[in-house]
């Protein structure tokens, strides 16, 4: 801190600066001073002895410091009470910017030191040697004693004897400025809690004494298995825990616990998922439709049914808990150290997130979200209807398909909500494809050739959301066939199946059902099932290309299977894969969260305002349910 004293007074003493440092290391007996023992002659009392406890490595002060008319700063703070060297730093500046700065040392001691020399840590069946220091500072001979003794860090007892430390006292006779060690041979108990170790010694006129605490580490792994149960539909199916079974023959496992959990409705996770949309910190044209999304689609859901609105007033009001995240309500991940695991923050976050439900959820503040969300889309879009990533930018083709999607699906879910954007932006996007094919027409040798991409894919299926309210103008109509005779013909060329889906969706809704069909045949032909992840894909489409995203590409199959070959057990086996990801993190992105949203919740509410629950029976036991919260069915 600048001196308060006038500056050329400051100036004066700068460079020569000067530091005098009052040491003071406690309120009650300091114990870098020699302690008197009680003198009778019978020995030292180490019974008495005060002990050094604050062991911190650094002496810390708040440097609001103001010097006298001279210049000079006094400066007050407490030593930690290890007995060490010290280095002492500072650095001073007046109003005019002059500065100074000096290093320095000093040394804390006494004329009896004792210096144990701990491990960091114990675990359990160590033999240790615990040893510890005494050094005489003197110039004459000290003749005493030296303990160590054990105590249990919670009750502050004695466990001397637990530790086999049966001779906690032993005699020590130093020469003037000479050393000796002492050491304690311990043996670590199985079962050991956090330990305090207590160094004392002393002669009948001088003493000293140093405290810690060690933690002790269990010798035992924790293992923890997880074993999923899937079960779909109105069913029945038995598992049996051959690991657990069989660990009844192990001499050296020690069973900790066994926990069921179960989710009767996984999908309001979808809806838990909404508030990660409406968050989103960042402000470009994808991000704020997302925004306005999440909110038109949260409104209607609210609204959709009395038993969804019910839920979240359960949830707000007499259910909070319902609002953690799954991996915090997890008692056997605690036990693991979730503090030490990278899924903390994911856990405090997810937790945070699915508390502003009930935010979300509240009528007035959906419909100026809405409004709001709405009114900045608007100002982001340009006057020929696209959408750049950010202001002034350049129009985005995929950016401006993409809104439009997302304003066709939430036609397709009933929900309502002003489009009149997307039909700004539709009029500008079917003229776009007209140019892109008049352009093949002049430069390429032969248009019959194959000229499909995925932006043309993504725009069939964007488009044929608004076949009805806004009809392709006559002077694109060619344009539309000619792609969409692409579509039908070079398909399995794009090489995703993300495109690949849209080319079926898009084709079906434009009367082109048979090439819909094959591409869907030829999607399931190329996927896997199991009953724990459900339908998937394992093609290798880790890319930075938005048509490999896994999400994005997941919600497609499941539009796909549901609109085109009306396949529903093809449907609910896709939307567990979907959910699994969503299991114990979120979606990672909004594109992919708000794909996610739609896909799960595209065979309509029916989804979230059933009540229906799953029964498990364990070991012939039948499980009691209890406190089963509302709208996931979770226990």
């Amino acid at each position: 801190a600048p001196p308060a004293a006038p500056s050329d007074a400051a100036g004066r003493q700068m460079d020569d600066l000067s530091a005098v440092a009052s040491l003071q290391t406690s309120d009650s007996e300091p114990p870098l001073m020699d302690a008197e023992m009680d003198g009778s002659g019978s020995g030292p009392d180490l019974g008495k002895v005060s002990v050094r406890t604050n062991l911190n490595e650094t002496a810390f002060f708040f440097p609001q410091l103001v010097s006298n008319q001279d210049g000079v700063v006094k400066l007050e703070f407490k030593m930690p009470e290890a007995l060490t060297k010290w280095r002492l730093l500072g650095f001073a500046h007046d109003a005019k910017l002059r500065s100074g700065y000096f290093d320095d040392s000093l040394v804390t001691a006494k004329d009896l030191m004792v210096q144990p020399n701990p491990p960091r840590f114990l675990r359990e069946g160590d033999s240790i040697e615990f040893s510890v220091k005494v050094s005489n500072q003197s110039d004459k001979v000290q003749i005493g004693k030296v303990a160590l003794h054990l105590l249990d860090a919670r009750t502050e007892e004695s466990v001397d004897l637990n530790y086999k430390n049966q001779e906690t006292e032993k005699s020590f006779e130093i020469p003037a400025k000479e050393s000796k060690s002492f050491t304690w041979l311990l043996q670590v108990p199985d079962g050991a809690l956090p330990l305090i170790y207590k160094a004392v010694g002393g002669t009948e006129k001088i003493s000293d004494g140093e405290q810690g605490i060690l933690p002790v580490l269990s010798k035992r792994l924790l293992v923890t298995e997880s074993i999923p149960l899937p079960i779909r539909g109105k069913t029945s199916r038995e598992y049996k825990f051959k690991k657990l079974m069989d660990s009844g023959s192990s001499t050296t496992l020690k069973h900790q616990s066994l926990s069921l959990q179960m989710t009767s409705q996984p999908a309001w996770y979808a809806v838990l998922a909404l508030p990660y949309l409406m968050e989103y910190p960042y402000a470009c044209s994808e991000q704020t439709f997302n925004r306005l999304y999440a909110n038109a689609l949260a409104k209607h859901i609210a609204s959709s049914d009395p038993k969804i609105r019910r839920v979240f007033e359960t949830w707000r009001q007499i259910q909070p808990q319902a609002l953690d995240s799954p991996l915090s309500k997890n008692q056997d991940v605690k036990t693991v150290l979730i503090e030490e695991t990278p899924w903390l923050n994911d856990a405090e976050n997810e937790s945070q997130a699915r508390r502003n439900v009930g935010l979300l959820f509240e009528e007035n503040k959906l419909d100026a979200e809405l409004a709001s969300a709405m009114k900045r889309l608007a100002e982001m879009q340009k006057e020929n209807g696209m959408w750049p990533w950010f202001p002034g930018g350049p129009d985005n083709e995929y950016l401006s398909l993409y809104i439009v999607t997302g304003f066709g699906r939430l036609k397709n879910l009933k929900v309502s909500v002003d489009e009149t954007l997307a039909v700004r932006a539709v009029d500008r996007l079917d003229n776009w494809i007209r140019q892109q094919h008049e352009q093949i027409l002049k430069t390429s040798k032969d248009p019959n050739a194959n000229h499909l991409s995925s932006i043309i894919a993504l725009y069939l299926y964007g488009r044929s959301f608004f076949l009805d309210s806004k009809p392709v103008a006559n002077e694109n109509q060619v344009a539309l066939e000619y792609w969409k005779g692409q579509a039908a013909k070079y398909w399995l060329s794009v090489g995703n199946r993300q495109s690949q889906a849209h080319i079926a969706l898009g084709l079906k809704r434009m009367g082109d059902l048979n090439t819909a069909k094959s591409i869907v045949a030829s999607l399931k032909e190329r996927s896997q099932t199991s009953d724990e992840m459900g339908m998937y894909w394992q093609d290798p489409e880790n890319s930075w290309f938005w048509f490999h995203a896994p999400i994005e590409s997941q919600a497609l199959m499941i539009e796909a299977f549901d609109e085109v070959a009306d396949d529903v057990t093809s449907v609910e086996d896709c939307k567990v894969w979907l959910l699994k990801q969503k299991q114990t993190r979120n979606w990672k992105t909004t594109k992919g969260t708000a794909d996610a949203v739609y896909a799960v919740l595209l065979r309509g509410t029916n989804l979230l305002s059933s009540n229906a629950l799953v029964e498990v029976s364990l070991a012939g036991e039948k499980v009691e349910l209890q406190n089963v919260e509302a709208g996931t069915g979770f226990y």
